[in-house]
């Protein structure tokens, strides 16, 4: 008897920063086959693009008016994420801090997420009709973007253990000292939390991962077993 093939599973997993979630939700995709999707270097994308072409970033009417200029592509291969704007790698260039200084501002902005929305939901209905599925992470993808994911995952962890993360991944002139980069981290909790326009939340339905004194192996586990789960009653 052949065995059935998995069911196409949409996959959102939220979080604030320094949880894990791209880490995490890389090495789940990877696991089994799914697409990846960081709808974070998405916005990241659209801030640098701003700053590039002289946009104010503190007038949301300027970037509302230019929201719709930039062609932002997401590769979705797990094992190497590609993002470019306008025909131009966009994976490095998105990371320097300033373009983390900015990129609440503009991603509170309600037309560049109604953009960047209407694009990710088109990735992942592909993903759903020509793939096994995806991961697709994000701050708001369980509560307004993928709304009817199949598995909604909400990780957490302590403020301190996320600012310790998140300085371990900077390098160079980009590192600071940990307090300034919990600072950091919990300004931009405040910020995304707080906007009007799909805030950071967990879903109703969510299932909630404290990752504070679990190891990046031991997060996948739990996650790659959710998802297991998920397609085994779908079959």
């Amino acid at each position: 008897m052949e065995t059935a093939a998995p069911a196409a599973v949409i996959v959102a997993i939220d979080g604030p920063s320094g949880t894990g979630k791209s880490s995490t939700s890389k090495a789940v995709a990877a696991k089994l086959g799914l697409r990846y999707l960081d709808t974070g270097a998405q916005y990241r994308a659209i801030t640098w693009w701003m700053i590039t072409n002289g946009i104010d970033t503190d007038d949301p009417q300027a970037i509302a008016l230019a929201a719709g200029k930039p062609a932002i592509v997401s590769g979705t291969d797990p094992g190497a994420p590609t993002i470019t704007v306008d025909g131009l790698d966009a994976s490095g260039p998105i990371r320097t801090q300033e373009v983390t200084s900015k990129v609440s501002a503009v991603s509170a902005v309600p037309e560049v997420r109604a953009l960047i929305t209407d694009l990710q939901r088109s990735i992942a209905a592909e993903a759903a009709q020509d793939a096994e599925g995806i991961v697709v992470e994000g701050r708001d993808i369980g509560t307004t973007v993928l709304p009817d994911a199949d598995l909604k995952v909400f990780l957490t962890a302590s403020a301190e253990a996320r600012a310790a993360r998140r300085n371990g991944e900077l390098r160079g002139k980009e590192a600071t000292d940990l307090a300034a980069t919990k600072e950091a981290l919990v300004k931009r909790d405040a910020a995304d939390s707080g906007r009007k326009t799909s805030p950071l939340a967990k879903a109703a339905d969510a299932v909630e991962v404290d990752t504070t004194e679990l190891t990046l192996e031991q997060v996948i586990e739990c996650v790659v077993t959710l998802v297991e789960e998920k397609r085994t009653v779908r079959r």
